[in-house]
């Protein structure tokens, strides 16, 4: 048990802990991101609030985000540590510049990781908090003809302050009765402030991707001639451009929709 404690407290531990958060994080992305382009979708919300709804009231789920939660702080303060102790390791600048190619990503992880923990307590305090432990969102109802599939919207009034969500079928027509966070989403994404706060965000996502993905692997040891190209492609296009990007096509299209 000391030697497994000593390892994870040496440097090489700790930045193998900030390895597999992160790669755990990199897997959460992409199933949010896939979650919110419903987000996208023409049908009044419907598909979107369904999503957020299953995300907290399925006990699986809820205990991965959880955990997810965890992950991000252990990754925010193991890369605070590591970059305290680099600093205290070397209080005074090398005397030679080293001449080695560096990536401007990979020299600014720290601002990078400070932007996105901003944005992520601001994120979830306006969307995740609010939505469970409040009753500033409002609820919708959804009724579906099982015979046409055609869906109905309306604003709903919950019967008493304790409701969550519901749904029943009578005369052959299923109601669904779920908080609106697609409402939400949409009223904070006309604020001009918050949607350039986003897309800022979304751009410290693709930096700190773009150096975090493949250092990851480098730090876990899994790096080869045959696969290492595939990670870095992988680490810059999928994650360096086109999760970023749809992230940040959300806001700017609910605005400019919001113009009209």
């Amino acid at each position: 048990m000391s030697e497994i404690k000593q390892t994870f407290n040496s440097s090489l531990g700790k930045k193998l802990i900030m390895a597999l958060t992160g790669l755990f994080l990199c897997t959460f992305l992409i199933v949010h991101l896939g979650g919110n382009l419903l987000l996208f979708k023409d049908d009044g919300g419907y598909g979107f609030n369904l999503y957020a709804n299953f995300l907290t009231h399925f006990p699986p789920i809820e205990v991965i985000a959880y955990l997810l939660y965890l992950a991000i702080l252990v990754h925010a303060v193991y890369a605070l540590v590591i970059t305290l102790n680099n600093r205290k390791a070397r209080p005074v600048g090398y005397e030679f510049t080293n001449k080695a190619p560096a990536t401007w990503s990979s020299k600014n992880m720290g601002l990078l990781g400070s932007i996105l923990f901003l944005f992520i307590v601001i994120h979830m305090s306006d969307f995740w908090y609010n939505y469970k432990y409040t009753n500033s969102v409002a609820y919708k109802e959804y009724r579906t003809d099982l015979a046409t599939g055609k869906t109905t919207v309306s604003d709903y009034t919950p019967p008493a302050a304790d409701f969550e969500n519901s749904a029943s079928t009578e005369n052959n027509v299923e109601i669904v009765r779920v908080k609106d966070l697609h409402a939400r989403v949409a009223s904070s994404f006309t604020q001009p402030w918050y949607v350039v706060f986003y897309v800022i965000a979304m751009g410290a996502v693709a930096f700190h991707l773009l150096h975090g993905f493949q250092s990851a692997f480098r730090t876990l040891g899994w790096v080869h001639r045959k696969y290492t190209p595939v990670v870095y492609f992988i680490g810059t296009w999928f994650f360096g451009v086109i999760i970023p990007l749809g992230f940040a096509a959300m806001p700017v299209v609910y605005f400019i929709q919001s113009l009209k």
